[in-house]
């Protein structure tokens, strides 16, 4: 990488040993990528993708510690993934609560360091750090530096931001030296459609398994998406934001998909058009067979497959407002079909906190309660990571926690059967 002399400086220890070592971090990290040099990051906020206090995760810590004391803390207020747990509002047994309590004992300790290094508030834990009500929202251009997959995803593709995939940790080095090596999807090359894909479906794909289908064939690549557009139309409402949100959290981690552009409707595919496609672009078509052979080729990782649900997450990644108020519609109709009050399975909506706190004082809150279904702000991969969770059957509408975890991912229509007691 061609440094200049003030980054040079910075390498050769002349603001002190600890922010050296992060530059030197940084730029074996960019010449690994064949970057050219750094960039400034532009965003007003940084995000981080580490949010547990995990026993285990002792170098963390030890490295925190190092920042903080050689003065090393973020140059950008700083967004954080979702805490691990929630003992009021989501199902627990004894033995759990304590393999909980053991798992992430440090959680109280890293927050406190994460507060050190720059965290934007107590409230500050979400996935979707960039919904309005949490405040994270990067401008189109800007460049960025975050790891967390789904968010890379959304702020690249319907924000129109830049940021590569990066890495826990160097995420925050980015945003403590205040910029990143340019390569990848920071670069006009690197934005380029490498897919075509042709949406041949006769009604509008359920986002979670469009995303997984996508993101199974084009892995780490960049798609171009047509047809899609047919039923989202071109303007990015929140309805249509909330779907590609989803969309891109599927194919992020069910893939490596960063980056996504849909026909008329994001960003760059709306300046660009099919000018963004690099010629010799691999092409696919998904009609409704093929997206019907991945979901029946979803592995079986439960120790029953016929056992019973016993819990139920929606909300990887966290549901937005108006997400809320959809599932409240969509669960009340369905217990009205099945002839219930509430439902039979317990049922967990996940949000960012500031998001809920908007959303319990409305009255689809109160009737969601009297339903049975509760609300919280944790993440619930962290929650499966528990191996006494892990055990239970778990069904879920989030096709990123069923890759992670042992969890059940269902059709819409199919998760809301199972929890107002249908078959």
């Amino acid at each position: 990488m061609q440094l200049t002399a003030d980054e040079r400086a910075i390498l050769n220890g002349e603001q002190g040993e600890t922010l050296a070592k992060v530059m030197k971090t940084m730029v074996l990290y960019g010449d690994v990528f064949g970057a050219s040099h750094f960039v400034p990051v532009e965003s007003e906020f940084g995000h981080i993708v580490t949010s547990f206090g995990i026993s285990v995760m002792k170098p963390v810590y030890s490295l925190m510690d190092e920042l903080i004391a050689g003065n090393a803390i973020s140059s950008q207020k700083f967004t954080v993934d979702p805490r691990p747990m929630d003992f009021k509002n989501v199902p627990s047994n004894l033995l759990q609560n304590i393999a909980f309590k053991v798992m992430y004992s440090k959680q109280k300790v890293y927050e406190k360091q994460l507060q050190q290094m720059g965290l934007l508030g107590d409230d500050a834990f979400s996935c979707t750090c960039y919904m309005e009500e949490v405040g994270n929202i990067p401008e189109e251009g800007q460049v960025l530096s975050w790891a967390e997959s789904s968010a890379v995803s959304y702020a690249n593709s319907v924000l129109g931001a830049r940021c590569n995939r990066n890495s826990g940790i160097i995420e925050l080095f980015g945003s403590i030296l205040g910029k990143v090596p340019y390569f990848g999807l920071l670069t006009p090359e690197g934005r380029e459609a490498t897919w075509e894909i042709d949406i041949q479906t006769n009604n509008l794909p359920e986002a979670q398994l469009l995303g997984s289908a996508i993101g199974l064939a084009v892995q780490e690549e960049v798609p171009y998406v047509s047809g899609l557009n047919r039923f989202l139309g071109d303007e990015l409402t929140p309805e249509v934001r909330d779907y590609l949100k989803d969309f891109g959290a599927a194919a992020a981690s069910n893939g490596s998909v960063g980056l996504y552009h849909v026909e008329n409707l994001t960003p760059e595919a709306k300046k660009q058009g099919r000018g963004i496609i690099r010629e010799g672009a691999k092409k696919l078509t998904i009609d409704d067979a093929y997206l019907q052979e991945i979901y029946d080729a979803y592995p079986d990782l439960w120790e029953k497959a016929d056992a019973e649900p016993k819990l139920c997450f929606i909300g990887c990644p966290h549901l937005s407002l108006d997400q809320l108020h959809s599932w409240k519609e969509k669960i009340a109709r369905q217990l009205r079909v099945a002839g219930k009050k509430k439902v039979a399975i317990p049922t967990v909506l996940c949000a960012a906190k500031p998001v809920l706190d908007v959303f319990e004082k409305r009255a689809a809150a109160k009737a969601l309660k009297q339903m049975g279904v509760t609300f919280t702000s944790i993440c619930p991969l962290m929650y499966m990571n528990n191996p006494l969770c892990s055990k239970m059957p778990v069904i879920t509408s989030s096709n990123k926690l069923r890759t992670y975890t042992s969890a059940h991912y269902l059709k819409e229509s199919e998760l809301l059967a199972r929890i107002t007691g249908g078959k």
